[in-house]
């Protein structure tokens, strides 16, 4: 496949690449730099350093590398920014999500893989999450990502634009090659690590009397990895809809923080704390539909394999990327 990918310099995107061109698919990436990393782009990828809200940009670069699939990473995903700067949120997720839907029917674009979360689900009244649990999204980032999925389905029906819309869980781990250094980090997983790293001096945990085994939050971790591979399955298919994308596994704050020291011999140092408001006791995907549908499984539902992963590529990147 002729493959474009937006927001590949990014932690998920990197990691997409990676997968896309170890399969022998030809890959260009379209990034603004404003959280991915150049260090992060594969070096077998054409880089395209260019922004969404230039409609002529992402026309420019369809129409020159005329690629059969777009693979849309490329958003803003910090929802408590999202609670200060909503317009942010709806500009770039939605507003400049257009621009690129746009350049891919006149770009002849046969099929979209759209990166949504499973914030649209809001507080779920049910567990586990499935693609019927009602989307009562609590926070403009999630509100965004549900937004732009409807604007799919029309855009679908009114131009043939097919797509795949996953709706992702915690995503984790690390490839060989790629990890995760945000500018602001907001995961679990790196927070800890950083601990380990001696560059934090302790770890935060918001609640600690949820209705859970250990008091603590019990969420869904993907791997990265397993992540790209849903989306390269998704993108060589004709099919279409939306498909939760987590293993149906669930390991509570504790619990990664125990992994977490297990697998990096250091004692973690804890500071515990409140409850964040519109944090759920327990979100967990069901993810019988994209299993049945792609013939799709999660290799990594391991917690400890998984933070393993991720500790040997911050131990060979201490910092993160160079730039």
């Amino acid at each position: 496949m002729n493959v474009l990918v937006t927001g590949g310099a990014g932690y998920i995107g990197s990691a997409c690449v990676e997968e896309l061109i170890q399969q022998g698919h030809s890959v260009v990436v379209y990034d603004n730099l404003s959280e991915g990393h150049r260090s992060a782009v594969h070096p077998e990828a054409t880089f395209v350093n260019g922004c969404l809200s230039s409609k002529e940009d992402i026309l420019a670069t369809v129409t020159r590398y005329s690629p059969e699939i777009v693979i849309h990473f490329a958003a803003f995903a910090l929802v408590g920014e999202s609670m200060t700067a909503p317009g942010k949120y709806f500009t770039n997720n939605v507003g400049n999500g257009i621009n690129l839907l746009d350049a891919c029917v006149k770009g002849g674009v046969r099929k979209i893989v759209f990166s949504s979360t499973c914030a649209t689900y809001g507080i779920p009244e049910s567990l586990p999450i499935t693609e019927e649990t009602p989307q009562q999204p609590i926070n403009p980032y999630g509100e965004s990502k549900l937004m732009f999925e409807k604007v799919l389905q029309w855009y679908q029906r009114c131009h043939q634009l097919e797509f795949v819309a996953f709706r992702y869980f915690n995503a984790c781990g690390a490839t060989p090659l790629f990890g995760e250094h945000h500018r602001i980090e907001t995961h679990l997983i790196p927070n800890i690590l950083k601990v380990a790293l001696n560059q934090k001096e302790t770890v935060s945990v918001f609640g600690t009397d949820y209705p859970t085994h250990d008091g603590t939050c019990i969420r869904d971790y993907i791997h990265i990895q397993d992540l790209a591979k849903a989306h390269i399955t998704a993108a060589q298919s004709d099919i279409s809809g939306c498909f939760n994308l987590g293993t149906g596994i669930g390991y509570s704050v504790r619990d990664v923080i125990s992994a977490c020291e297990t697998v990096t011999g250091t004692k973690i140092k804890v500071i515990e704390g409140p409850r964040r408001e519109g944090d759920p006791p327990e979100l967990v995907a069901a993810n019988d539909r994209i299993k049945r549908t792609f013939s799709w499984n999660a290799e990594f539902t391991e917690i400890e394999k998984i933070v393993q992963s991720a500790w040997n590529w911050h131990i060979a990147h201490p910092n993160g990327y160079a730039d």
